[in-house]
């Protein structure tokens, strides 16, 4: 992933998803234009530069933009907050000296104070997840709720591999559209804070190849920030239930970020949660009579 690619893709599409009408500007064109969105001529006049030097910055040049001119940017584009922190994030990492090679983050594993946080967490589904998606901590009910992920042998589960590979996702994600939207637009956040990064550009590079609605999501150059929302799982033996959830970045743990999810009390999802626990600790007991019987 060229961060000077990544820069001309995403303000090109920014620029395409602006009207003239919704940046207060008149369409002499009436309506007919070669481009979607807006000219570059416009963008520049927007964000008070010359168009030569909007030129440069949309060629995929931003290492001498000042912080006012990427500022005066992100509002002539009406980015939105995760738009404009992967915009800042671009540049910062144009600014850095290139690695001779690609960067490999050190795989440390998750301290114990957090497994045992999660494992305290005894009313609420929760995971630790890496930026790329991994699920590398889980408490029981977490596991329990994310049981199809993992089914397989292949650790760490990871949740964008299991939604565009596993043809399963699309019964256990109701909503597979959305939710695959928000995935894609999560790695295109983690790959402008982390450029270059092998895990990130290996797994980027295994779903553009084998999946046509991940290279179609991830050509849209989508961001977005994460912190609180509602999602629906369809549970093989719960069944349905919709989960408010909230992730929270553990800064002492730069990188990693952990997810919990409750239900109201007294709503069907909070009944729901509760059978789930019923149905993980019975799970877990026949699986350790099992574990037994061939010992």
């Amino acid at each position: 992933m060229d961060t000077a690619q990544e820069i001309r893709e995403f303000l090109a599409t920014r620029r395409a998803k602006i009207s003239p009408r919704q940046a207060g500007l008149p369409d002499f064109g009436g309506g007919k234009r070669r481009v979607p969105g807006l000219r570059r001529e416009e963008v520049a006049l927007l964000a008070g530069v010359s168009i030569d030097d909007y030129v440069r910055l949309e060629r995929g040049q931003l290492a001498g933009a000042s912080e006012e001119v990427l500022d005066a940017l992100c509002r002539a584009l009406q980015l939105d907050e995760a738009e404009r922190a992967h915009l800042h994030d671009l540049a910062a990492a144009q600014r850095r000296r290139p690695p001779r090679r690609a960067t490999r983050k050190p795989r440390t594993p998750v301290p114990a104070s957090l497994t045992r946080v999660l494992d305290s967490m005894t009313d609420a589904p929760a995971f630790i997840r890496n930026g790329r998606l991994d699920i590398l901590a889980v408490n029981p009910l977490g596991r329990a709720l994310y049981a199809p992920l993992f089914s397989g042998p292949a650790r760490p589960v990871n949740i964008a591999r299991f939604q565009f590979l596993d043809p399963t996702s699309r019964d256990f994600f109701p909503d597979w559209s959305t939710s695959v939207d928000t995935t894609v637009a999560l790695l295109r956040t983690e790959a402008g804070r982390a450029p270059g990064e092998t895990g990130l550009t290996g797994l980027v590079g295994e779903l553009v190849t084998r999946s046509d609605e991940f290279r179609a999501a991830w050509a849209k150059h989508n961001v977005r920030l994460h912190h609180t929302g509602r999602k629906s799982f369809r549970h093989p033996a719960i069944g349905e239930l919709t989960l408010d959830f909230d992730a929270m970045e553990l800064p002492a743990h730069p990188g990693l970020t952990l997810t919990a999810y409750t239900a109201e009390p007294g709503t069907p999802d909070h009944d729901a949660l509760r059978l789930l626990a019923s149905w993980a600790a019975t799970h877990d007991e026949l699986a350790d009579h099992e574990d037994s019987a061939r010992s």
